[in-house]
């Protein structure tokens, strides 16, 4: 077996790996908030934080990683446009995904700290979960227009 179809397998599982880990975060996320349940929402804090670390950061390694070496593996020009297309929108990505890192640890704390003192949660936790949202749901968008691209070698413009 070639370096080549490893590879594409490598990109293909780290691109389901990085959306699947995205939509599950938020589709649990989103259900957990609702319980107003303070345990539930430290242990999903927690764990979501924590697959953050084990699934969503290793993908986001992998996919340029691996898209890179299969551009250099067929001679594929780095500078190809839907390539360039493919280079911004993950900075946009990135741009959107470390903030909402940020905040998820911000929310774990304050979670952690209305369950210790047995009181409800801050009204930061609500205004930081609208940001995380906002941040996130243009974040998976992008995330998806990145596999058209991918998929297609469509671009704008093209």
């Amino acid at each position: 077996m070639g370096a080549l179809p490893l590879l594409k397998t490598l990109h293909i599982l780290s691109a389901m790996l990085f959306l699947g880990a995205g939509l599950m975060t938020a589709w649990y996320k989103l259900r957990v908030d609702t319980t107003n349940d303070v345990r539930v929402i430290v242990w999903y804090q927690r764990e979501m934080v924590r697959a953050d670390w084990i699934f969503t950061t290793p993908s986001a390694v992998l996919l340029p990683a691996s898209g890179i070496a299969m551009a250099a593996i067929t001679h594929l020009p780095l500078t190809t446009p839907w390539l360039l297309w493919i280079y911004a929108c993950f900075v946009v990505e990135g741009a959107l995904w470390l903030p909402a890192v940020w905040i998820q640890i911000r929310m774990r704390a304050l979670a952690e700290r209305a369950l210790e003192r047995e009181a409800p949660l801050d009204p930061e936790f609500q205004r930081l979960g609208r940001v995380w949202r906002a941040l996130g749901y243009p974040a998976f968008a992008i995330a998806l227009f990145m596999l058209w691209m991918m998929v297609s070698r469509w671009y704008p413009g093209r």
